[in-house]
């Protein structure tokens, strides 16, 4: 999961800065004003790639989701791309938790088999080969 969440926040954290230079030719907005929020927005996506498998990291996720759909009311654009980017961290978050049972699963299964099956030939270059000969 935390492979596919943290490609998703990578991806947002250059969104928000493109939104960011489209609303700065917003006359209404101060540059400062602009930069500060983006700059919040882009170091907190950067933060979650570090906290999206810890408690509260997939919730806190979402929260970024709201707020780039939110940002829709400064930059129009944010509205469509906010909602591309909400059902992609869902995705995200949904098939990550899928491949990270499959990945449990698998590693159970082999733990139980062992390292080796009996009866099967030693593979070349190992420390059995030695002992064969």
């Amino acid at each position: 999961m935390r492979t596919l969440c943290s490609s998703t926040l990578i991806g947002e954290f250059f969104i928000i800065g493109f939104a960011g230079l489209v609303a700065m030719k917003d006359p209404d907005l101060a540059q400062s004003t602009v930069w500060t929020v983006c700059g919040i927005a882009m170091f907190f996506s950067i933060l979650l790639c570090g906290m999206v498998t810890r408690p509260g990291g997939v919730a806190l996720g979402w929260a970024l989701q709201v707020a780039l759909v939110a940002a829709g009311f400064v930059v129009p654009t944010m509205f469509v791309l906010g909602i591309l980017f909400g059902a992609l961290w869902w995705a995200s978050v949904h098939y990550g938790r899928v491949i990270d049972e499959a990945k449990a699963r698998f590693a159970a299964q082999h733990a139980e088999d062992g390292p080796a099956t009996p009866g099967t030939p030693p593979t070349p270059g190992s420390a059995d080969t030695a002992d064969a000969v």
